[in-house]
């Protein structure tokens, strides 16, 4: 059995000023939002935030961002966020710009122990200063590192006390691959389950790379309300 926590201030009690964190997500979807809330109102500060973006202004990381508890961000685009914008012009966070399917590939290639890998992704931009370049057939490749980090924080549909875990069509997005790149993973789950509770053939990420379990009901914001006629 995995340590099964009833509340999110004590999931993360030991989650550190300095701390870097790896949060899954693409948006508002799939984000571990009651865990992150908890993180607010912790007040913890000078964190790296790994995640595909950071929220919206009012909710997810866009909440943290907004505290002044983000020293760094790391992330594939500045999105919805107008404080986030605000921010990096005026020169007020440290910002890190990935291209998104390299970003994800740095987070796999970091959960499956694989240091670093080589992608045409970036080579004569501005991304590959500084960094090593290869050729490979003809072709030249740029060498990327892989990222790990001190926590990772994801949401799941379903999990079991075990800490396997099952997640919702587009919610699994970034959350598998984030699971299995921390030195402790903390997983937010709407249902959790009793052990033997989930079909075998359905979960997404095993009980081995997920430490802590905690369930939680979901608000669940839309990013970005759209209305279709026709």
């Amino acid at each position: 059995m995995k340590n099964v926590y009833t509340s999110f201030p004590e999931i993360i009690a030991d989650i550190k000023d300095g701390s870097t964190l790896l949060v899954g997500g693409f948006g508002l979807c799939g984000i571990p939002e009651n865990t992150i809330l908890a993180l607010v109102e912790s007040g913890v500060k000078d964190l790296t935030v790994i995640s595909n973006n950071c929220g919206v202004d009012d909710w997810g990381l866009g909440l943290l961002l907004k505290n002044r508890q983000i020293k760094k961000m790391v992330g594939s685009y500045v999105g919805e966020n107008k404080e986030f914008e605000r921010q990096v012009l005026a020169g007020e966070l440290e910002v890190e710009l990935i291209p998104q399917g390299t970003l994800a590939e740095k987070i796999r290639a970091g959960g499956a122990g694989i240091p670093a890998f080589y992608t045409p992704a970036g080579v004569g931009t501005p991304i590959a200063e500084g960094k090593e370049t290869k050729w490979f057939n003809g072709k030249e490749y740029l060498l990327e590192e892989a990222i790990t980090a001190d926590y990772s924080i994801v949401r799941a549909a379903k999990g079991d006390k075990m800490g396997n875990l099952i997640y919702n069509k587009t919610a699994r997005n970034f959350n598998p691959m984030i699971a299995a790149a921390g030195k402790v993973t903390i997983a937010e789950v709407e249902e959790l389950l009793d052990v033997g509770a989930l079909d075998p053939n359905e979960i997404h990420t095993p009980s081995v790379y997920v430490q802590r379990i905690v369930q939680g009901k979901q608000e669940k914001r839309i990013e970005r309300r759209m209305t279709i006629i026709g």
